[in-house]
């Protein structure tokens, strides 16, 4: 597929089936998030691939949405403060490589035939408690990942974007 057709197939899945993601699944689409550039290449990031019942309960508890719980598999994509690059001004590029990351996760997904969405609204704090993340790990983002129940969400459907027009400024602001 080429990868403007994938950027327009990708799309936030809100129904999942119970169907299980096949591991080989799981390791290609792991595979795309750790090839995905950083600052530096210092890739400052650990995936915490999440399938097993007690660990789905506590991922749950920290974004409680039912729609949210019909992914079979999710994956919590977690920033290395003490591994990411920092500008001369101190701005840390650690949630920046995160969300690159995430989104080759959500690109892999996609042209694999499964659904994703990012999930940034969560409770923190308790993310970190639940699983015992150490104080320089950072959740930056919950991707719930499974079969649409509703393939047709693939179709393009008229997605509102902002035209070129108004978003790119040519050789100048």
């Amino acid at each position: 597929m080429d990868f403007l057709k994938l950027t327009t197939k990708r799309s936030s899945v809100r129904d999942f089936t119970s169907e299980p993601v096949e591991q080989e699944k799981i390791e290609c689409i792991l595979e795309a998030a750790r090839m995905s550039p950083s600052a530096s290449n210092l890739q400052p990031w650990v995936f915490v691939v999440i399938r097993e019942e007690p660990g789905r309960k506590k991922l749950q508890s920290c974004y409680d949405r039912d729609w949210f719980k019909t992914a079979p598999v999710y994956i919590v994509v977690c920033g290395d403060h003490s591994q990411s690059w920092k500008r001369k001004d101190g701005k840390d590029y650690c949630n920046i490589d995160s969300a690159i990351a995430a989104e080759h996760i959500c690109l892999a997904a996609t042209a694999l035939g499964l659904g994703s969405c990012w999930v940034c609204n969560f409770d923190l704090r308790k993310c970190k408690e639940e699983f015992g993340l150490p104080e320089h790990l950072e959740p930056v983002v919950f991707i719930p990942i499974g079969y649409p129940k509703d393939q047709s969400v693939f179709e393009n459907k008229n997605r509102k974007r902002n035209p070129l027009s108004e978003i790119v400024k040519w050789d100048k602001f």
